[in-house]
């Protein structure tokens, strides 16, 4: 998707709170003026990847297209900084359009929650004890006890991110897709995880749950002592990502898996 035959006249600047994100928000707003989020044809956001995902959350649902401008010391989802030509830029911009993961939890008190997930949804163990896990898929049970400090489910475009580090597989930003990657398993040692279709049912039941417990975290959302947690793609959701020309996420992606 392109955003070439859209004006960006009005826009709504957003940054960290780190000096250097500050000071270029201080500019920019001078220079191009600034609109409430609920008046703006575009967010462009300062700062990291964290930034990135804190305003896709505040604006989830919203169908605003948001561009991210690293001025942070992460910025796999943020374009290169420059003050030049901004609304020009813009307008050439590609958009992606990702979708969150929904997770429900239950936890120990028998209370329910919820919360969205852009880049993964995980589990981890909260003490010295490695966590006891038993993985369903779609009403399928796939392992009948992980014994690990963790495991996470990612979409595409939270696939560089933890996922990678757990040694997961990098996922094209398109590939129908998620991840679901275990986080230093104990038992079964050899398994690495699996890639299921973007419209499975995860769900993940702590077993020995008042000796071993487990908190539950999506994105920056946590909840604590978890019992059962149920992770599925929300596909009614859309977040509109932009990105320079030749710079979109699927390439950046892309380029990510030659990496050596």
């Amino acid at each position: 998707m392109s955003a070439k035959s859209k004006s960006f006249e009005n826009i709504c600047f957003v940054s960290s709170d780190t000096d250097e994100a500050v000071s270029a928000a201080e500019r920019l707003r001078q220079r191009y003026g600034n609109v409430s989020p609920d008046k703006a044809d575009a967010i462009v956001a300062l700062g990291g990847d964290g930034l990135m995902l804190q305003t896709l959350h505040a604006h989830m649902g919203t169908a605003i297209p948001i561009y991210g401008m690293n001025r942070g010391s992460v910025g796999f989802l943020m374009n290169e900084y420059a003050e030049d030509d901004l609304k020009a830029r813009l307008a050439k911009a590609k958009i992606n359009v990702i979708h969150p993961l929904r997770m429900h939890v239950l936890d120990n008190s028998g209370t329910d929650h919820q919360a969205l997930a852009i880049n993964e949804a995980s589990l981890f163990r909260q003490t010295y004890q490695a966590a006891k896990l038993r993985i369903t898929i779609d009403g399928t049970e796939r392992i009948e006890e992980l014994v690990c400090d963790g495991v996470l489910v990612a979409t595409p475009a939270g696939s560089t991110a933890y996922n990678l580090s757990a040694h997961g597989p990098i996922l094209p930003i398109n590939a129908p897709l998620l991840a679901l990657t275990p986080i230093s398993p104990f038992r079964p040692r050899s398994w690495r995880g699996a890639l299921l279709p973007n419209k499975a049912n995860v769900v993940i039941d702590v077993l020995e749950a008042d000796k071993r417990p487990v908190s539950a975290v999506a994105d920056h959302t946590e909840f604590r002592s978890v019992v059962r947690v149920d992770i599925a793609e929300e596909a009614s959701i859309d977040l509109f990502m932009m990105f320079d020309p030749g710079h979109a996420l699927e390439d950046r992606i892309l380029a990510e898996q030659f990496r050596f």
